[in-house]
């Protein structure tokens, strides 16, 4: 039997700050362990926008076995603070549809509802083997997915820094 080739597309901000507001703090080496182990996730696509000085924590994810897209940032003062803004959606349904026959499923880590049209997609060629959702807070959108869905905090005891 041949084995099924699985990618991951993360939503790096999504996870981050889904799990944070969840109040904990994701260990992103322990995450693409479990991805490998639990699923057999060949390649692990991680979203995020690219932040002058954080070079650090990029190469540490890409040691730990991500592939780093990165988005371009702005910077946006609102209230007199600065933030940093890096919406990844179109880069990561691009780069899924782009390699859409290297695999043969796929798993969207994100509770964003932005990309419904991919998990529709993916759901109507038997591609989509699991969306993970970083907190019990995501989009009503994707509930309908409900048995393809896993909240990350069911596995937190095995994820959290």
């Amino acid at each position: 039997m041949v084995e099924e080739i699985i990618y991951a597309f993360i939503d790096s901000q999504n996870l981050n700050l889904g799990t944070r507001s969840a109040g904990w703090v994701l260990d992103f080496k322990k995450f693409r362990i479990y991805l490998k182990e639990k699923y057999h996730v060949h390649k692990a696509f991680l979203f995020i926008g690219y932040i002058y000085g954080n070079e650090k924590l990029y190469m540490h994810l890409r040691e730990s076995g991500y592939i780093i897209i990165f988005k371009e940032t702005l910077s946006q003062k609102r209230n007199k603070k600065m933030y940093i803004k890096g919406n990844v959606d179109a880069e990561l349904v691009l780069q899924a549809m782009s390699e859409f026959n290297n695999y043969d499923k796929a798993i969207i880590v994100s509770g964003d509802g932005d990309f419904l049209c991919l998990i529709k997609y993916l759901k109507e060629y038997d591609k989509l083997l699991r969306i993970i959702v970083p907190s019990n807070k995501y989009s009503s959108l994707l509930r309908r997915f409900g048995e393809d869905i896993l909240n990350i905090e069911y596995v937190r005891n095995l994820l959290e820094k």
